[in-house]
């Protein structure tokens, strides 16, 4: 007992450890849509059953899921995609916004955001309709902004590390978001990153990377040893093969038959390919239906049989042969086509095979769950396995804490994320950051700070009226609180306000303006100050990182000068646009004057009635946003 318990605390360690680790992900990213919904009969016109929809969420998914699970665990997360001009567009920043994640996707006007919508009854998907695709090429100005956005992402991670190389995360899930432009200046820019993880459906584009790691999935990683062309050769002690026909069908990936080596008790076995190859005649298709959208591997229903894109095992042609095997018999080809330094292939809900320089395989395990419950788990695994390496974990840790994390998010249908708090829970670790309260007196922070410092963490320091609390300042604060690890929020006291914004301010006293504050997540302490200006708290606090609201650059902050003298960063972020303290007021003095609607006009009057307006707004799926490009 002992013995597990200073395992979890060491693990735990690593977890702490890569607390505010700068991480770019660039890729394909996508929304999911879930609906739930009730069926009791079929309809008359066809046997199928008839909905009822009772709920529907939507998630960030691919790439965009794999910035949540970063920011979740504690990175700090940048996101760089092109994004549709849309709705679904519009609902992606949003699930953005409420993670943490620094949003510098690319606006692509005319491309529409990728979305896999999922209709599911009693927790059963019952289908699944996917918009966007490779067939929604960028245009060439596109390719271009997606470049500056990604060099200027780039810059900013690394002055906000002070000068640390950041971690890159490449998602390619072959929508079309990385196309041969951006493969090339990635490839060509490696050195500005000290840490590389790829997922890759086609890992064969990225020759040239040198990724730190790759996560391909079996299917994925079948495929690319075909296509290396050393796909004929025995594996060395494994009894193992694999046969790639002469060439590839025209309209799909390669075609890998496996099974016992040759002169192997099975050799004769004759093995199932995905899609008949006319150079090698009539072949009996596969047992089970492949998925070629996703390019993952799945189990057929007698057990037995595992089909995928492009691949079919089938364990009856040869004793005990199984994925996890298999992979662990190609680590080092995997290493040497890939030309990364860890290959970790997932294995579905078998857990994954993990090879380093070492050439020592390592295995972990997860628990069978219903598919509906593991979408989005690869996301998490890579994330926690590539913050792990880039807080230079040893590569059995960074495996351990890789599963753990895929594994603790499956326990319910939707899209997974795992959050730092649930992976040091999993641990049996606390996870609050001190003993301290929310609501703090200013003679309170030097202690407070010291006892944050002496763990390591970096301090991010704020200050404002926030007189009317709203999703402005929500927003605000949670991009605040992304910038470190802890969040110290200074409010203006009710004599302050006055001063500085008028003698009917303010609206809420500052109990009930604290109060409010201190029950976000993203805010950490919450200090009242009685002066017009936080230059005595800031000179007590020192921050890492002083962050103001507004769309004006940060030498015009008039706190600038103290916080660099201190030390410290100084970074402003742009507010919600059409969200403000005095909008707010402005608008219900407006209502509380209007005479109502005319009850002959039913709803005309109500589209027009400037809350209901604003009812609309603050709707995710209708809201509009300007995005820098």
């Amino acid at each position: 007992m002992a013995g597990a318990a200073a395992e979890q605390r060491r693990l735990a360690t690593v977890v702490e450890s890569w607390l505010g680790r700068p991480v770019l992900i660039i890729g394909d990213a996508m929304l999911d849509e879930w609906r739930f919904a009730d069926s009791d009969r079929l309809c008359r016109e066809a046997p199928a059953p008839v909905l009822t929809l009772r709920r529907r969420i939507s998630a960030a998914g691919g790439a965009a899921n794999t910035a949540v699970n970063v920011a979740a665990l504690g990175g700090r997360a940048v996101l760089v995609a092109p994004v549709g001009a849309d709705v679904a567009g519009d609902e992606l920043h949003d699930c953005l916004d409420r993670a943490g994640v620094w949003d510098r996707t690319v606006n692509q006007p005319g491309r529409p955001t990728p979305v896999k919508r999922r209709m599911l009854a009693g927790n059963q998907i019952l289908l699944r309709e996917d918009s966007g695709g490779p067939h929604d090429a960028l245009e060439p100005d596109g390719v271009t902004r997606l470049l500056t956005a990604l060099t200027c992402a780039t810059e900013e991670l690394r002055a906000a590390a002070g000068g640390e190389a950041p971690t890159l995360v490449v998602c390619d899930y072959g929508l079309g978001a990385l196309p041969a432009p951006v493969r090339a200046w990635l490839v060509e820019q490696r050195e500005r990153y000290a840490t590389v993880a790829l997922d890759a459906h086609d890992l064969a584009d990225w020759r040239g990377l040198a990724p730190t790691v790759v996560t391909p999935s079996f299917a994925e990683a079948t495929r690319l040893l075909a296509r290396a062309g050393g796909a004929t050769r025995p594996s060395a002690g494994a009894g193992l093969h694999l046969e790639h026909p002469d060439s590839d069908p025209a309209d799909g990936p390669s075609e890998l038959t496996v099974g016992a080596a040759p002169g192997g008790a099975h050799a004769n076995e004759v093995l199932a390919v995905a899609t008949p190859d006319p150079t090698h005649g009539d072949r009996p298709g596969p047992v089970g239906e492949p998925t070629p959208g996703e390019g993952r591997v799945a189990f057929t229903g007698d057990g037995l049989s595992v089909t995928g894109t492009g691949v079919t095992v089938n364990s009856e042609a040869g004793e005990g042969v199984d994925r996890a095997v298999l992979a662990e018999s190609r680590l080092a080809e995997l290493r040497a086509h890939t030309g990364a330094d860890v290959v970790a292939v997932t294995l579905d809900t078998e857990g994954a095979v993990v090879g380093g320089a070492d050439g020592e395989p390592r295995r972990s395990h997860s628990t069978p769950v219903p598919a509906s419950h593991a979408v989005g788990a690869g996301d998490a695994y890579l994330a926690a396995m590539t913050l792990a390496l880039a807080a230079d974990a040893p590569l059995p840790t960074a495996a351990q804490l890789a599963q753990l994390a895929a594994t603790i998010t499956v326990s319910d249908t939707g899209t997974c994320v795992c959050r730092r708090e649930d992976l040091l829970a999993a641990l049996d670790q606390p996870t609050g950051t001190s003993g301290h309260p929310a609501l703090v007196g200013a003679d309170e922070l030097d202690a407070i700070v010291a006892d944050h410092r002496d763990a390591g963490r970096s301090v991010v320091f704020t200050n404002g009226c926030f007189d009317v609390l709203h999703r402005g300042h929500v927003r605000y604060l949670e991009q605040a609180r992304a910038l470190g690890d802890l969040l110290i929020v200074a409010v203006n006291s009710d004599g302050s306000v006055r001063r500085l914004k008028g003698p009917d301010r303010p609206v809420n006293p500052v109990e009930d303006r604290s109060a409010l504050l201190a029950a976000l997540s993203c805010v950490d302490h919450v200090v009242v100050f009685e002066e017009d200006s936080p230059a005595a708290l800031i000179e007590a606090v020192r921050p890492d990182v002083y962050v103001k609201g507004g769309d004006y650059p940060p030498e015009l902050v008039p706190e600038a000068p103290l916080v660099r003298r201190l030390g410290g960063q100084v970074r402003t972020l742009g507010y919600v646009p059409d969200r403000s303290t005095s909008a707010i007021i402005e608008r219900i003095r407006s209502h509380s004057q209007d005479p109502g609607p005319d009850p002959s006009s039913h709803g005309q009057d109500r589209q027009l009635d400037p809350s209901h307006g604003q009812d609309r707004q603050a709707d995710p799926s209708l809201s509009s946003r300007t995005r820098a490009s």
